[in-house]
């Protein structure tokens, strides 16, 4: 079957079935913390909805720290604010006289490990998103949920639509920019801890470098005063530990109660209009720990490599990621702050069923701060890409408690579904090797 020849009615009504199911899930079930009984409730009563039109459903299980992807940031904080603030408390209590050519070598020299090993930590966690810490922190069970559509024939196709459960912690900074009417509020106190960092070990390494080399008066500067610098630096670090409030947890509602019910409604909408493939397997699943760190997709990519990648069934993932914004449909081909490419094939794909359902206006983009579950599958070379439509700047409902039933956009929400629809229609059609 084509787009064109898909009954409309039956999108129109699967859209308002998600704003009322959202509404009811939020009402219901509570916030919705990452590996939280609150998130495997949701996914146990999308499994009650499920197992009316799927031929399998069940859960997966793995271990998860909720708050090991975040606390870095007030781990980091609180460390870069001590060295700064007892090094200087050492330097006028006279402890560092005589080591070095300055009161204030060895204090650069703390700092600057102190700050080099946060950013490394930083790095780890925020950018490439690697379990470094998880180790540190208690485990809690995580579940993964699926469901299976299964085709008339053999398997020789499998496309999986992927929306996460979980909610985020509330981010601080974002709330209160809009709060304040200061739009930039965001962009301005993470730029002071992390730019701030940067330009400290910069200045220290210099600061280092002259004490042992003659470089003149601008070596004498950074010894005996650029250590004020590091003090810029150590106020900016209180705002990176406030960032995220642990206790506050956002409602969810289009980041990702939107991309949940997309897997869900995919299937539904297959089933509601009697489509049935040949030869193409259509999964939903519904993730836990996207907002802890990508951890629920990382597992289900690791434990199902060898299915999606080795069996001879050709395998796509497709997450979908906050459905919201007018204007902001996009597929995402990059990824984990513009570090991991998503598939080209698969996202050009998507784009040519976006314009198959008369959806010309969507653009190629990247995921320039953050991450979705597509870096997951891609990181772990499974065949993936991200459908979205947010306002990166970010969106004032993003990651706090503002995003709540009432900010859904059913027109959005139908143009979301219109191209996930359009997608596995052509998939069916075509797969990924044209």
């Amino acid at each position: 079957m084509k787009f064109s020849e898909f009954p409309k009615a039956v999108i129109k009504e699967n859209v308002d079935y998600t704003v009322k199911e959202i509404t009811n899930v939020i009402k219901r079930y509570g916030p919705r913390e990452s590996g939280s009984e609150n998130c495997y409730s949701v996914q146990k009563h999308l499994k009650k909805e499920m197992d009316t039109f799927c031929d399998e459903t069940g859960f997966e299980t793995y271990k998860i720290a909720p708050k090991a992807f975040l606390h870095f940031t007030k781990t980091v904080s609180v460390a870069v604010f001590l060295a700064v603030a007892v090094c200087l408390l050492l330097v006028y209590l006279n402890i560092f006289s005589g080591i070095g050519a300055s009161v204030f070598f060895l204090p650069h020299v703390i700092v600057g490990g102190v700050i080099c090993i946060s950013l490394f930590i930083t790095f780890l966690e925020f950018l490439l998103y690697k379990q470094f810490c998880d180790a540190f922190y208690k485990k809690k069970e995580g579940h993964n949920f699926y469901a299976v559509r299964k085709p008339r024939g053999e398997v020789q196709k499998r496309i999986v639509i992927s929306g996460h459960c979980d909610a985020a912690y509330e981010w601080r900074h974002l709330y209160y920019a809009k709060e304040l009417h200061m739009k930039h509020l965001f962009g301005i106190l993470m730029g002071w801890a992390i730019g701030g960092a940067f330009i400290s070990v910069i200045i220290a390494v210099l600061a280092v470098v002259a004490n042992f080399a003659d470089m003149g008066a601008f070596g004498d500067f950074l010894l005996n005063y650029g250590y004020y610098f590091h003090c810029f630096t150590a106020l900016g670090m209180v705002f990176l530990f406030l960032f995220v409030d642990f206790k506050t947890i956002a409602p969810g509602a289009n980041d990702n109660l939107t991309g949940t019910y997309a897997a869900v409604c995919a299937i539904r909408m297959l089933d509601m209009a009697g489509v049935e493939f040949e030869n193409t397997e259509v999964v939903a699943m519904v993730t836990d720990g996207e907002e802890a760190g990508l951890r629920g997709a990382k597992q289900w990519a690791k434990d199902h490599y060898d299915e999606y990648v080795n069996s001879g069934v050709e395998t796509a993932v497709l997450c979908v990621d906050t459905v919201a914004d007018e204007g902001f449909l996009n597929v995402y081909n990059k990824d984990m702050t513009g570090t991991v490419k998503n598939s080209p094939a698969f996202s050009q794909l998507v784009m040519d069923a976006a314009k198959d359902a008369g959806h010309d206006d969507l653009k190629f983009a990247s995921v320039f701060f953050g991450s979705s579950d597509a870096a997951a599958f891609s990181q772990a070379k499974i065949t993936a890409t991200c459908l979205s439509a947010m306002d990166p700047s970010p969106a004032d409902y993003y990651h706090n408690r503002r995003d709540t039933a009432d900010r859904l956009n059913p027109d959005v929400i139908q143009s979301g579904y219109e191209v996930v629809l359009s997608t596995i229609l052509k998939f069916d059609e075509t797969g990924l090797s044209e």
